[in-house]
């Protein structure tokens, strides 16, 4: 029987929400605010905002990694990859061969592989339609301007492994820089094995990722991961090729190695733990709300807030997940983010729930309220919205066609998803084609020669 317990405690101060589910407790941290500037004091909202920063420590090994790697090359990769997944792996391993690629896809359920094709159609049918149209010139002051857009030439993925199984990341990574015109050629994956002891077998890189890279046309792909993975990418190594961007999820090693690498190659962003928050009113089914948090706490780690002005809804929510997280699988996982890494927020009213969504700036958002599309609007910061409870997050992790690798940390206040947008340069084009202005000439002469810069001013005297 599931029961829910509320302990009456008021502004910043916590209130703890036990759910009981069979003979576990679980608890959601509730915090009754007055303001949203009330949230940034909170513990929790403290260490969001502090995940995507270097921490001193991690940062020092990391770089060590990146040198490591960059001086020594696949036999460093080796001996991490030794050191932290497989006691046992070579150099050798590191790129996957064809031939396993094949053999992944033979492999693969008839029926699943109609489902991944649909979600790669669907993705590149969203990213084209989204591509940047070519704009027209414009003559201004007698020149003639425009505006050139080119995809990034060698792009490396940073798909999860380990344990689990993520061909959705191989899509949602892929397809939008083949849709801004990355060449297939220039597409180099890395996705580590699980991790085991000596002797002990565990199995290989997920085979339906390899079978996705395969449908999709990838051949670069590389059994490595973490930060020697990503100094592998940057630098280059005997077996990998060096690439000019880097993207992708992953964990802190993951992501601050990709941070250090940034100049050397481009990067997406800060793309760590999953988040969701969620925004609920009387109207919204606490059944869907409670499955869509449950699906990022199970991420393993999860981070998911809950946002309403109705406490009953909040109460409602917690029940739900109390009666459906006993039939998941990852329910230790579930348990242990809804108690260490989520919270549930009370506030006034919807205007201060879309300030506290915004302040937290998450990876997803969930608009479970009534007009959903206007509120909408008043979003500012967010990864990627979800608009309705007719909506699951689910739809744009698998299927729908925005990517979901997505901004976490509160880096979606700047950042955004991968998208076409994240593979493209741009380039902008000046041509007097009748030659320059003498005003043009006079005023560039004039702004030159007042920063000192006498160099410019007779450059563009000579076009007179």
């Amino acid at each position: 029987m599931v029961y829910l317990n509320v302990l009456n405690k008021r502004v910043k101060q916590e209130v703890g929400l036990n759910m009981s589910a069979g003979n576990e407790q679980m608890s959601l941290k509730l915090f009754e605010v007055g303001s949203v500037a009330e949230v940034e004091g909170l513990d929790w909202f403290v260490r969001l905002s502090e995940s995507a920063v270097a921490s001193g420590e991690v940062s020092e090994t990391v770089a060590g990694i990146l040198k490591d790697v960059k001086v020594n090359g696949d036999e460093a990769v080796a001996g991490y990859m030794r050191e932290w997944t497989d006691p046992e792996f070579e150099a050798g391993r590191i790129r996957v061969g064809q031939d396993e690629i094949d053999a992944a896809i033979e492999e693969l359920d008839p029926e699943l592989r109609v489902v991944i094709e649909g979600a790669i159609s669907n993705v590149f049918a969203y990213q084209r339609h989204i591509m940047p149209a070519e704009v027209g010139k414009i003559t201004i002051a007698g020149a003639e301007l425009g505006l050139r857009f080119l995809p990034v030439e060698k792009v490396g993925l940073a798909v999860p492994g380990g344990m689990a199984s993520y061909p959705s990341s191989v899509i949602m990574l892929a397809i939008p820089a083949l849709a801004a015109g990355v060449p297939l050629e220039g597409i180099s994956v890395v996705t580590p094995p699980p991790t085991r002891v000596a002797g002990e077998v565990v199995g290989d890189v997920s085979s339906l990722v390899l079978a996705t890279c395969g449908l999709i046309g990838i051949s670069k792909v590389y059994r490595i991961g973490g930060a020697q993975g990503m100094a592998a990418l940057g630098y280059g190594t005997e077996t990998v090729d060096r690439v000019e961007m880097i993207v992708g999820p992953g964990n802190i090693f993951t992501q601050l190695a990709k941070a250090q690498l940034s100049g050397l190659v481009g990067i997406d962003g800060f793309y760590g733990p999953s988040e969701i928050v969620v925004i609920a009113d009387e109207t919204a089914d606490v059944e869907r709300v409670a499955s869509d948090l449950i699906a990022q706490a199970e991420h393993d780690p999860g981070k998911c807030f809950l946002v309403a002005w109705d406490r009953g809804v909040i109460e409602n929510v917690c029940g739900a997940i109390g009666r459906q997280v006993e039939g998941r699988d990852r329910k230790d996982a579930i348990i242990r983010a809804f108690k260490e890494e989520s919270a549930a927020v009370l506030v006034k009213d919807l205007e201060m729930a879309v300030g506290v969504a915004n302040l937290i700036a998450p990876e997803h958002m969930t608009l479970a309220v009534v007009e959903p599309d206007v509120v909408a609007g008043k979003i500012t910061c967010g990864g990627e919205l979800f608009l309705g409870d007719t909506t699951p997050v689910a739809a744009g992790d698998y299927y729908a066609g925005p990517s979901h690798s997505l901004p976490t940390g509160r880096t979606a206040r700047f950042a955004s998803g991968v998208s076409v947008y994240t593979f493209l340069k741009r380039s902008g084009t000046v041509y007097y084609r009748d030659g320059m202005p003498g005003e043009v000439i006079d005023a560039i002469d004039k702004l030159a020669r007042a920063e000192g810069l006498d160099g410019h001013a007779a450059s563009a005297r000579l076009r007179g």
